[in-house]
């Protein structure tokens, strides 16, 4: 069950475990304020959702990146 949760989020973006990982809080616990929030606002923390799985993205590309420079 764990490994089916760990591909849905890699294929979610991964902000949510990303969060949680780096706060100590369990991700459904940020899936779900990022959820309610959203419902209170409007979807203005979807934007910043999108931002953050922007910014982990490009973080993950140049990451693997510079490995491969390393490796030639």
């Amino acid at each position: 069950m764990d490994t089916i949760r760990k591909n849905i989020e890699n294929y979610a973006f991964g902000v949510c475990s990303y969060l949680g990982d780096k706060f100590g809080i369990r991700s459904s616990t940020i899936r779900l304020y990022f959820i309610y929030v959203s419902f209170f606002t409007f979807g203005s923390p979807v934007i910043i959702y999108f931002v953050i799985a922007f910014w982990l993205n490009i973080k993950h590309y140049l990451m693997r990146s510079s490995h491969s420079v390393w490796d030639l």
